[in-house]
């Protein structure tokens, strides 16, 4: 069955986060495919596992279910559409960053963002249909920048590769507690090597990308949920409710209950 296309939802970056850095910068995976498009500021990103320097019109394409993270520091603003996976748009499917330097093509862009964020908050007749309308054209966007020369990726190195491969294993299993000696027999290679190819690719270790994923989903579910905390943790691989406890306050410097909502 396909995803309702009435659940597109469009906002401001610092909506989205709700002024909680948290909420961009750790790593984390959304069920949902994810447009960023910045408008203001300087910053970095982690998209198809590397790290990228991050400017004012760039868009990030974020398919459901791949790891990314994003800062843009206090002065960054911009814009983020959320597309529900299983539609029929046709949608690119890998991760992309693309850094758009042609005025006519950011101002393209920008008209489809605020149209579709009209269409929401308006809830007209049809709205469906024109946020349809909005999100297909956005897909169109996307795809004509893709095609151009000037946004062919450069091949990748080994070690991106690798990186790329190891986020994409974090965003699958996060959640099983495994630890990385089987994330990298997974991917055939010793935790030594997959943490210097992942470090150098990201500028991060892998077992603090996988850290900083577990961490995102804790937080969002004591936010979000009224679940006890030991079924957190039992859903995110711990082996006891303490050692979840001492986690979150080690990450947080706060106690499971002062991150509830």
């Amino acid at each position: 069955m396909s995803a309702r296309l009435s659940d597109i939802g469009v906002m401001t970056l610092a909506q989205w986060s709700s002024s909680q850095s948290w909420q961009l910068e750790l790593a984390q995976s959304r069920a949902h495919h994810t447009l960023i498009w910045t408008t203001r500021g300087q910053g970095r990103t982690l998209i198809d596992g590397q790290r990228r320097g991050l400017g004012t019109h760039n868009a990030l394409w974020i398919p459901a279910g791949h790891l990314f993270a994003v800062e843009l520091g206090y002065q960054g603003t911009g814009h983020v559409v959320m597309i529900p996976a299983g539609t029929p748009l046709r949608l690119p499917e890998i991760p992309r960053h693309l850094r758009i330097r042609d005025v006519h093509v950011q101002t393209e862009l920008s008209a489809h963002i605020e149209n579709a964020g009209r269409e929401q908050t308006l809830e007209r007749p049809l709205r469906a249909d024109a946020l349809e309308a909005q999100a297909a054209l956005m897909s169109v966007w996307l795809r004509r920048q893709i095609m151009l020369p000037e946004n062919v990726p450069a091949p990748r190195k080994a070690a991106a590769r690798l990186s790329a491969r190891f986020c994409t294993r974090v965003a699958e299993t996060y959640w099983s507690g495994a630890p990385m000696a089987e994330y990298a027999t997974a991917l055939g290679v010793t935790p030594t090597h997959l943490t210097r190819a992942v470090k150098a690719a990201t500028g991060k270790t892998a077992a603090e990308l996988l850290t900083e994923r577990v961490l995102f989903e804790a937080r969002v579910l004591l936010r979000d949920t009224v679940r006890p905390a030991q079924d957190i943790a039992r859903h995110l691989g711990f082996g006891s409710a303490a050692y979840f406890t001492r986690f979150i306050q080690q990450h947080t410097g706060k106690p499971p209950s002062k991150l509830r909502r």
